[in-house]
């Protein structure tokens, strides 16, 4: 697993662009980066060397086939995924062992210290300021995340979660989004899809006030 530097590098913010869209070509991430397509391009072979990228020809039409790049399998070992079985297998260990108190004592603390950490970098005054820092202190921590406006309220969209595996086991684990949700954008915050029951992503509706009518998603 790569460490937070990594994400906010040219390199890190390609991988995980590749991640969030499957697929794209050198142009197509440029033009997301603002870089141009010779820089995009050097970055990609160091990571087809390193064995985290693949290329393909695509043919898109009449013209010359045009090459996309792709994530392997390897690239997954970049993501804040890798501890997974050792965390479930942590958390099993303290629910059976000490009880659902333990549990809920050792998700709180995790909480406060994740919440404590992102706090410290969200600091706008608006709504929207707020979610938008957040989702780029996410990203720095190799979650794919981004703020989508959908009229009235924003939507904080995860496409990628470092506990994703966990949660199956353990739902409580989603209390530490939640927390740093509360603690760092304030509002109401509603999750309306999760990675953990199937979603293609985790998303949260954030508004000033609670919305009528909406529900979550547990």
């Amino acid at each position: 697993m790569q460490d937070a530097r990594f994400f906010q590098s040219t390199r890190g913010k390609i991988v995980t662009a590749l991640r969030r869209r499957h697929t794209a070509s050198a142009i197509e991430l440029a033009g997301e980066f603002g870089l141009s397509a010779n820089a995009v391009r050097q970055q990609l072979v160091a990571l087809e060397r390193d064995g985290y990228v693949v290329e393909r020809a695509v043919r898109r039409g009449p013209t010359k086939p045009t090459l996309e790049y792709s994530l392997t399998a390897d690239a997954e070992s970049l993501f804040p995924q890798q501890y997974e079985k050792m965390l479930n297998a942590l958390l099993r260990e303290v629910k059976s062992t000490l009880g659902p108190a333990a549990l809920s004592s050792v998700l709180e603390g995790m909480s406060k210290r994740a919440s404590a950490k992102f706090t410290s970098q969200v600091t706008a005054g608006d709504l929207k300021g707020k979610v938008t820092q957040l989702a780029a202190a996410l990203r720095d921590n190799g979650v794919e995340a981004e703020v989508i406006d959908i009229g009235g309220a924003l939507e904080l969209r995860e496409h990628n979660c470092p506990y994703s595996k966990t949660v199956g086991e353990h739902p409580e684990v989603c209390s530490i989004i939640h927390t740093v949700l509360r603690d760092t954008v304030g509002g109401e915050a509603k999750q309306t899809e999760s990675i953990a029951t199937g979603g293609d992503s985790c998303r949260f509706e954030i508004s000033s006030t609670q919305r009528p009518g909406a529900s979550a998603v547990r």
